[in-house]
């Protein structure tokens, strides 16, 4: 096997150990610091994205994920769910791709949720991004003509690294109610 694809199976043990570990409560205020700061450098980048928090029946901010790969890739992070402005629970995102990718690099995510049924999905695990659902980069005007797929609008904002990609993949979440 070659030490890239060692190093990145040892990664995932770590990751998935990490997990079944579960969350302190200090890790967990930390999350929800992060969250809050998330959203406003969403709505700075993209002032129009403060009437689509408003509006969404519900929302969950990633303010950390982490995504790297040589070939075969992942992601992770963990964020808050909340429904009508107020934290409902937490979620883990987790991604896998394939194809050709070289790099790592850090970024946010918020996922709106269009109506009670979308967030019903959600809370009950059975949301998965695929490459079908695109993510739309967070910048000047960018809600303004983004549109909910299936009752679901995904906005991201990089916050650093470089990761060269041409793969597909997609991301499971799990949600954990407060």
């Amino acid at each position: 096997m070659k030490p890239q694809l060692v190093r990145l199976f040892c990664a995932a043990l770590l990751l998935l150990a990490f997990d079944l570990l579960g969350q302190s409560e200090s890790k967990k205020a930390k999350i929800v610091a992060d969250a809050k700061v998330a959203k406003a450098e969403f709505i700075k980048a993209d002032p129009g994205m403060n009437a689509t928090f408003s509006k969404a029946y519900g929302y969950v901010i990633f303010p950390n994920v982490g995504k790297g790969g040589i070939g075969v890739g992942g992601a992770a992070g963990n964020g808050v769910a909340y429904q009508s402005g107020k934290s409902i629970g937490t979620a883990k995102l987790s991604q896998v791709s394939v194809g050709f990718q070289l790099g790592g690099q850090s970024y946010r995510e918020v996922i709106f949720f269009e109506n009670k049924k979308a967030l019903g999905r959600f809370k009950e695990n059975r949301v998965e991004l695929s490459a079908q659902v695109s993510a739309v980069a967070a910048t000047s005007g960018a809600s303004a003509n983004a549109k909910y797929v299936e009752g679901v609008m995904v906005f991201t904002m990089q916050k650093g690294g470089l990761m060269y990609e041409a793969s597909v993949g997609g991301q499971k979440f799990k949600f954990e109610p407060n």
